[in-house]
């Protein structure tokens, strides 16, 4: 399923208008505080940005940021402003084509900030294996993923990881798709519905309780809005399933200790 899903984002889809859902926002969906920084974006990463809406808490000065499959690293560059200069933003991402376009703007952004050095960096791997990369645990305040976890094909891997990652009383924000049921095994391996979050979505109940078992707090879902399908074909699959995209939602990673210093969030 990997390379399913590298094909999709690295070569299948050339901009956010190949899509054939609405997962995916708009410019329209961005929070009104967020947009002087989106206005700062470079256009070739707006262009290939696939997430389906950036969830996070607003005050993040100086604190230390990891982003879940962050693609062109449109996310990674709105939170590397977020932080400040004193802050830090990781991205992770397996697909090539998306991290050449995410690291060939480091020093526009790091201009467009006003900072003295760059604040973020993208790392090649799998979110499901970050223990391979080098990071540190108990390492990050907060972890961030845009619509990526449902095109895992080990969801439980990707929480354990975070949850090992997050400091004690972190929090994991993320948007993604989820289903009314659970996906029948007929659509679980058709490769359009996979690249468009559908096929690999869980059941909202099966994430709540395997977020649980991870170690978790209880979900908090903070929004949530219907999806519209644009292809005929892909509505035709889909008579048997719903889905309910894409939920924003933050997980608390569970600590006898104080908490990190989150006050306010979108």
């Amino acid at each position: 399923m990997y390379d399913t899903v590298k094909d999709y984002y690295g070569k299948e889809l050339q901009s956010s208008a190949d899509l054939k859902t609405d997962a995916c926002c708009t410019v329209d969906s961005v929070p009104q505080h967020l947009k002087p920084i989106m206005a700062k974006i470079h256009p070739e990463v707006t262009g290939k940005y696939y997430g389906c809406g950036l969830v996070a808490p607003q005050l993040l000065d100086g604190l230390r940021i990891l982003d879940l499959g962050s693609g062109s690293g449109q996310d990674c560059y709105v939170l590397s402003a977020m932080v400040g200069e004193q802050g830090d933003v990781v991205g992770v991402d397996m697909t090539d084509e998306q991290l050449a376009v995410a690291n060939r703007h480091i020093e526009f952004h790091r201009q467009a900030f006003g900072f003295s050095r760059p604040n973020v960096r993208f790392i090649k791997g799998y979110i499901e294996k970050l223990d391979e990369l080098g990071l540190e645990d108990n390492s990050f305040d907060v972890i961030v993923s845009n619509c990526v976890i449902n095109l895992s094909p080990d969801k439980r891997a990707v929480l354990e990881q975070a949850h090992r990652l997050l400091k004690p009383g972190g929090e994991l924000y993320f948007s993604d798709v989820y289903a009314d049921r659970r996906v029948p095994e007929s659509l679980s391996h058709d490769p359009v519905l996979y690249g468009e979050c559908l096929a690999g979505a869980l059941y909202w109940n099966d994430f709540v309780q395997l977020a649980k078992a991870v170690g978790f707090a209880d979900p908090r879902l903070v929004e949530d809005r219907p999806l519209a399908v644009n292809s005929d074909d892909i509505r035709r699959k889909l008579v048997i399933c719903s889905f309910i995209p894409p939920p924003i939602a933050c997980l608390n990673s569970i600590s006898w200790n104080p908490p990190a210093k989150i006050t306010d969030s979108l």
